[in-house]
């Protein structure tokens, strides 16, 4: 080879160790495929050249080898005939569709016109037959053009802007399928910043919102706490993945249970419904799949350590774990612990609702402070639950009884008078009635 088409060789060639460890980098950095960088970096150098030596509509594409580093560009065109373009005068063309728009503006019958030919981007299929001769309409053909090495600032700005663009939508892409896949678990992170109420959490390579409607109640956050959140939600827009967390969402509950409890995390003790009210009370309803197990001392743990860790992770909030029963009645009476229940009548059954009996001085027991007790079994068992004080039952039953023993005397009183003196018109007695005379 000699020395000049060495040098033309070397223009167009990059130091492949250098590139190769920079693009390694980049990907490790940013956590990227590498072939989405390749892509990027050749759609770049594409718009480099086009920039300086080529025209305004064509389609250019540049590979570059990641072995030499050499950039190969081409010229790519579509082959076409007169069944997918329209050949017709540009001016005429032109004339023709306003003079349309101005009588046909509301036809929406009008038949869509074909694209008209453009030379930079198609090429005429017995045009296309002379490079390649089994071609046909609808193919690519690639023309190589001239290597360059000589870009102007404007071109190098060009491929910068690209690359780093481009580089950011692969970011954006990876890191969205990466956190979609975690959608609905719970992560640990830390609070990296507080503006105003929002709460930004930084997971590792994104960072989440935790909004004020998904706080826990009077929790106070603090930079550089470590706490762990729910994945709620994540989307993605221009400004890159939106990842909402949550605090406050119920199915938290299950997932830290999983994390502390073997049992629930192998799928041997299941959790059946959850009835939570953050910050304050929650009430979860557990069964075995495995018999001879306890699932609420699965829960519960040795000395009360692993619903502790539970109710420690979620700021001191208490915890009620009650057993999942089939019968509505056992079931009801259980999720209103930690009241003593005397008994569960359902009302109706279509309807879901039910009442449930208690001693007098277990009614504030079974209703809970400003009601949450209730409320909670109520969620939980998906009834709707009436409390009826016992007491009150039977005084009412024995005011009924007396009421009746009181009729039942006066009833007989008057026969009492009746048997004793008669009856007449006047209501006087016969005695009276000869003492007159």
């Amino acid at each position: 080879m000699t020395k000049k088409k060495q040098d033309e060789k070397n223009q167009t060639g990059i130091n492949s160790n250098e590139f190769d460890s920079a693009i390694s980098q980049i990907c490790d950095e940013r956590g990227i495929d590498k072939n989405k960088v390749m892509e990027t970096v050749e759609a770049a150098l594409a718009a480099a050249y086009k920039k300086d030596y080529g025209k305004k509509g064509q389609n250019i594409r540049a590979t570059l080898d990641k072995v030499s580093g050499n950039v190969d560009f081409y010229l790519v065109k579509e082959v076409v005939d007169e069944s997918v373009r329209d050949f017709a005068d540009l001016n005429n063309i032109e004339q023709e569709h306003l003079k349309k728009a101005r009588t046909n503006k509301n036809d929406d019958n009008e038949e869509e016109r074909l694209p008209r030919f453009n030379p930079e981007r198609d090429v005429l299929l017995e045009d296309a037959k002379k490079i390649k001769k089994n071609a046909k309409v609808g193919d690519v053909i690639e023309t190589k053009l001239d290597a360059q090495d000589d870009y102007g600032r404007v071109a190098a700005q060009t491929a910068k802007q690209v690359i780093i663009q481009r580089i950011r939508e692969a970011e954006k892409e990876a890191m969205f399928n990466e956190y979609k896949e975690k959608e609905g678990e719970v992560v640990s992170g830390t609070v990296q910043r507080i503006e105003g109420q929002n709460v930004f959490i930084d997971l590792g390579k994104a960072t989440g919102i935790l909004f004020p409607s998904e706080q826990i109640k009077g929790e106070n956050y603090r930079i550089g706490q470590r706490i762990k959140v729910y994945l709620e939600k994540i989307e993605i827009d221009s400004r890159g993945p939106g990842i909402v967390l949550s605090r406050v969402h119920p199915e938290m509950v299950r997932k830290i249970f999983e994390l502390e409890v073997p049992e629930i995390f192998t799928g041997t003790v299941e959790i059946k419904a959850i009835a939570r009210e953050a910050g304050e009370r929650t009430k979860i309803a557990v069964i075995a799949k495995e018999e001879g197990l306890d699932p609420i001392g699965s829960c519960v743990g040795q000395k009360g350590t692993r619903v502790q860790a539970v109710i420690d992770e979620l700021g001191g909030e208490k915890i009620d774990i009650i057993e999942w029963n089939e019968d509505p009645k056992k079931f009801i009476s259980a999720a209103l612990s930690p009241a003593k229940i005397l008994g569960v009548e359902i009302a109706d059954d279509k309807e879901k609702t039910a009442l449930a009996v208690v001693e007098g001085d277990q009614l504030s027991l079974a209703i809970g402070q400003k009601g949450q007790n209730v409320r909670l079994a109520a969620k939980l068992t998906d009834y709707k639950i009436d409390i009826i004080n016992a007491d009150k039952i039977e005084e009412e039953s024995e005011g009924e009884k007396n009421d009746d023993q009181k009729e039942e005397k006066n009833s007989k009183d008057k026969r009492e008078i009746k048997k004793d003196g008669g009856e007449s018109g006047d209501g006087d007695s016969e005695k009276e009635k000869g003492d007159k005379k």
